[in-house]
């Protein structure tokens, strides 16, 4: 069972323009009691190695909780739902301190 926080790698397809795309790991944002109704839909947001000075995105520092390989960045401007069935392995979980994070950073970007 997926929870929130979880790191997942996802296929997130082809990109245009500027969009996150292809295989890479992303952080499982969908409110808990929506996954225990184990939906086929879940909201992602995607992660980068690629670190920048953004307000849109969230840093995250390698641990054994996360199991990153790197330093990376939440890029809470890409969140976006996609199926299940494009989501592959787990990897590990942000912890509750980085999931408020990117939470309240997709607040502010959604006008929540």
């Amino acid at each position: 069972m997926l929870n929130s926080g979880d790191i997942v790698e996802v296929d997130l397809g082809t990109p245009i323009g500027s969009e996150a795309g292809l295989r890479r790991p992303a952080v499982v944002v969908t409110a808990v009691g929506v996954l225990r109704g184990d939906p086929n839909v879940v909201q992602v947001v995607p992660l980068t190695r690629t670190i920048r000075s953004s307000g849109a995105e969230v840093y995250i520092e390698p641990d054994d909780d996360n199991q990153l390989s790197a330093p990376s960045a939440a890029q809470c401007q890409h969140v976006r739902s996609v199926s299940i069935t494009r989501l592959t392995t787990k990897q590990g979980n942000v912890g509750p301190v980085t999931l408020a994070e990117v939470r309240e950073v997709l607040g502010l970007l959604l006008d929540l």
